[in-house]
């Protein structure tokens, strides 16, 4: 992964999850995928702590990615349409789809920038588990198949506000006719939500105040 931007690097430092910290004063000390709403488009591929479950469907026109965590579906146009105006950003963006020979080649533009590149917590250092994306993202992924039972999968990063260059991830994806897909109701109505705040407010007044 290349370095950060310094505007990449102003980025990373607003970045919180509890996956790294126990202390939170109010939701902006929590993440996106704290607060259940997504983990991004590459971090839902990419292996977590735990449900890691991807399903691919085909049907005419469309391929339909599915992700285990956070029951996320990226419904992914096949017909050559054009992508999104530049004034509508979203989460996941806004993913094309194509075939290049025997490989689909998905390219996902139009993001909003609040989620994180990679998912924090799973990774060895700081500056990697405090990856920020801007809206400038543009992924490129690119799955194929090379035998019954794995495809190739090839995701190419360009964001030139948080990286001073392009980076790319690979890895197979394994079929595992025997896996089952859980519902990731994650926490309903946010009570976690509620609950982490006002436990960790109580802590920090028992102790007298905490420097952050």
């Amino acid at each position: 992964m290349p370095p950060l931007t310094a505007e990449g690097r102003r980025k990373s430092a607003t970045l919180h999850s509890s996956w790294q910290s126990i202390w939170f004063n109010g939701p902006e000390a929590l993440d996106t995928w704290d607060r259940c709403i997504t983990r991004g488009v590459l971090p839902s591929m990419l292996p977590a702590q735990y449900s890691n479950g991807i399903e691919i469907h085909q049907a005419p026109g469309y391929v339909v990615i599915r992700n285990e965590m956070i029951h996320e579906a990226r419904i992914i146009p096949l017909d050559g349409r054009p992508h999104l105006g530049p004034a509508i950003k979203q989460y996941m963006g806004d993913s094309r789809a194509r075939w290049d020979g025997h490989t689909l080649a998905v390219e996902t533009t139009n993001f909003n920038g609040r989620t994180a590149a990679t998912n924090p917590g799973t990774n060895g250092s700081p500056e990697q588990n405090n990856v920020p994306t801007s809206e400038s993202l543009r992924l490129v992924e690119r799955f194929t198949r090379v035998d019954a039972d794995t495809l190739d999968y090839e995701a190419r990063v360009e964001d030139p506000v948080v990286f001073i260059g392009s980076w790319t991830v690979a890895y197979p994806l394994r079929r595992d006719p025997k896996y089952r897909m859980f519902e990731y109701a994650c926490h309903e109505a946010n009570y976690a939500l509620r609950n982490l705040i006002t436990g960790s407010q109580a802590a920090e007044k028992a102790l007298g105040g905490l420097t952050w």
